[in-house]
C-alpha cells in the first residue's frame, strides 16, 4: 500500500503570510494536528502544528503570521511511497502529519490516524476496502456484495466462471483486516 492510497484529499493548506489565527481555525475546524504551509507559488515550504502555536505562545505571546511560527523542512512523502516507510518516518521524526508532495505541490496529507486505520482496520473499513476492490474488478459495477464481521468476510453474487470467483476471493482475502473469506456465490 502506498501514501496515495490512504492520503486525505484535497489537502488543506495555509499561506505563509496568513495570520496565525487562520491556521488555528483550520486546525480546530478539521481536528488536524498540523497543516502544510505554502508560499506564493503554492509550493510546500513548511508545516504549522498545534504544538508550534502553543510553543510560541508559551515563549511570549501570539505570533502574527504563519511564517513566524511554522516549522520549515517538513517530513514529506511522494505518492508512491510505501506506507510502512511513511509510518517509520512518522515515528522516527515524531511527525503526526506528512504532506504528500508531487513536484513540490501538496496533493494530499497522511496522518497517524490514517496509517492506524489502514494497518488496524475496523470491520467497516475492511468492508469498504474489500467492496471497493470488488467493484473495481467488476468494472465499476456492484456485482458481488461483501459483508465483514469480526474479520470474516462473506461475498455473495454470481460469477461467470471459477477463475472470476477465485480472483474475487483473492481480492477480498488480501484486504487488510480480513482474516477469512467465505463465498456464498456459485459459478453461473
Amino acid at each position: 500500500m502506498h501514501a496515495k492510497d490512504i492520503m486525505s484529499t484535497p489537502a488543506h493548506t495555509v499561506h505563509a503570510d496568513a495570520p496565525v489565527g487562520d491556521a488555528v481555525v483550520l486546525l480546530e475546524r478539521h481536528s488536524f494536528t498540523a497543516v502544510p504551509v505554502v508560499g506564493d507559488d503554492d509550493t510546500l515550504i513548511g508545516m504549522i502544528s498545534e504544538r508550534d502555536v502553543l510553543r510560541q505562545m508559551a515563549a511570549g505571546g501570539m505570533p502574527r503570521r504563519v511564517r513566524d511560527v511554522m516549522s520549515s523542512l517538513p517530513v514529506t512523502a511522494w505518492p508512491d511511497a510505501d506506507l510502512a516507510d511513511v509510518a517509520a518516518v512518522m515515528v522516527q521524526r515524531d511527525a503526526h502529519t506528512v504532506p504528500v508532495v508531487a513536484e513540490d505541490h501538496v496533493i494530499g496529507v497522511v496522518s497517524r490516524s490514517d496509517v492506524l486505520r489502514t494497518l488496524l482496520p475496523t470491520d467497516d473499513a475492511a468492508q469498504r476496502e474489500a467492496q471497493r476492490r470488488l467493484d473495481a474488478y467488476a468494472g465499476g459495477q456492484r456485482r458481488w456484495p461483501v459483508a465483514v464481521h469480526d474479520g470474516s468476510a462473506t461475498v455473495d453474487g454470481r460469477f461467470d466462471d471459477d477463475t472470476e470467483k477465485a480472483v474475487a476471493e483473492a481480492l477480498v482475502r488480501t484486504t487488510p483486516g480480513i482474516a477469512t473469506v467465505g463465498v456464498t456465490a456459485r459459478a453461473a
